[in-house]
């Protein structure tokens, strides 16, 4: 997509990869120059905030290669399936990365990870009525170490303050959460509710 003020002169290719695509372009700015921007193109990706009739909030802790640690995340993943739609990547997910299922679906909120870089979209759902899947599951890859905590939802806003959850989605997804439950539930939206990664999608 680009912007009428900032049209894209030219765009080329530098890297294609498994998941991650970077290319270059050519912007005019508002002053007339160019600019070189580096864009890191994603797929896009669900994350899913899991809280339970006890108030508790089910988060995953996973090895991040990039940086080099274990961080505390909510269940997630890659829109990388052909016609899955989001809300159904996050059924998955949820049950991929955690083995629970859940009865209510709602839209927290849409947010850009990075978009100084990267295209990157995420759309974080507010999952409740939360259970056991009869299924079973298999972790792979960064996936087989991963462990499960669940946490008062104050508890894991505290977390965020002291710095001890730092993945972005996460900090959103449970921030956001707490505003809900203050706001009694009234800024969810459907799940079919229109999205940043449609209109991305649509555009290109």
């Amino acid at each position: 997509m680009s912007d009428p003020h900032y049209p894209v002169l030219a765009s080329t290719p530098i890297y294609h990869g498994r998941i991650l695509s970077l290319r270059k372009d050519d912007v005019r700015m508002s002053d007339g120059t160019v600019a070189v921007r580096e864009v890191v193109e994603h797929p896009g990706a669900v994350a899913i905030v899991a809280l339970q009739d006890d108030g508790q909030v089910v988060l995953v802790n996973q090895y991040r290669h990039p940086v080099r640690t274990f961080l505390y995340e909510l269940p997630a993943g890659l829109l990388d399936m052909p016609g899955e739609v989001p809300l159904e990547a996050a059924r998955r997910e949820l049950f991929e990365e955690t083995g629970l299922a859940a009865q209510e679906w709602s839209v927290l909120l849409d947010l850009y990870t990075s978009p100084g870089m990267t295209d990157e979209v995420i759309r974080i759902y507010l999952a409740r009525g939360i259970s056991e899947s009869a299924d079973r599951f298999q972790r792979e890859d960064e996936e087989i170490t991963m462990t499960t905590v669940r946490l008062p939802l104050d508890d894991a806003v505290a977390r965020v303050q002291s710095g001890q959850i730092t993945n972005a989605a996460a900090v959103a997804g449970i921030c956001a959460t707490v505003l809900a439950r203050d706001a009694q539930w009234r800024p969810l939206r459907p799940t079919d509710a229109p999205w940043l990664g449609e209109q991305g999608r649509a555009a290109s």
